[in-house]
């Protein structure tokens, strides 16, 4: 599988991505916020993605940073799925973390839809605002074409709801993009087009 490569560069940020879509959780991935950095670790390894990520901070603003983080991560999954045909298309994954239980379903449909759903006590973990959480989810499905829903079902912790949120994310991206042994080389749809 190519490795798809993506730059951003605006009065903002300055982002450098290099992805696999079918690799082996490699990562290396450098953004000024420590907990996002954790995350996007979460991202790869759950979703055996090989990413290397350089995301620069032009503005000091932690919104634009994650904000164009999705944007460029959006876009190279969606490139790297090329023309879609075998891929299983759907997926519904639950993952636990203690006390935080997370669901996620996701559609590579071609149609751009994001519902998140969570009760976050803290405004900030670490140095994450959790305002952003829903925004990196959204602008994610935005750019990659995906109809994305997300929901906490449990849990209390804000670090452990946002970790497994991420992990379910992951896990779905990853069974969603999957190829499927029966359907290579078909179009996962009646339309004929994703």
């Amino acid at each position: 599988m190519p490795i798809t490569e993506i730059t951003r560069n605006t009065k903002e940020t300055e982002i450098a991505l290099k992805f696999n879509l079918r690799g082996t959780n490699f990562c290396n991935i450098q953004t000024p916020l420590k907990f996002f950095n954790h995350m996007l670790e979460q991202l790869s390894h759950h979703g055996k993605f090989d990413i290397e990520l350089n995301a620069i901070s032009l503005d000091g603003d932690a919104h634009h940073l994650v904000e164009d983080t999705a944007i460029v991560l959006g876009q190279a999954f969606s490139k790297a799925l090329g023309d879609k045909k075998g891929i299983v298309r759907y997926s519904n994954v639950f993952i636990p973390m203690d006390d935080a239980l997370c669901h996620c379903v996701i559609d590579i449909s071609g149609r751009a839809f994001c519902k998140c759903s969570f009760n976050l006590s803290d405004e900030k973990t670490s140095d994450f605002e959790t305002v952003l959480l829903v925004h990196f989810y959204n602008t994610f499905a935005q750019n990659a074409g995906i109809t994305l829903h997300l929901r906490q079902i449990d849990g209390y912790d804000t670090h452990h709801i946002i970790e497994a949120s991420f992990k379910a994310f992951a896990r779905a991206l990853r069974c969603a993009a999957a190829i499927d042994e029966n359907s290579k080389g078909i179009l996962p749809s009646t339309k004929g087009i994703l």
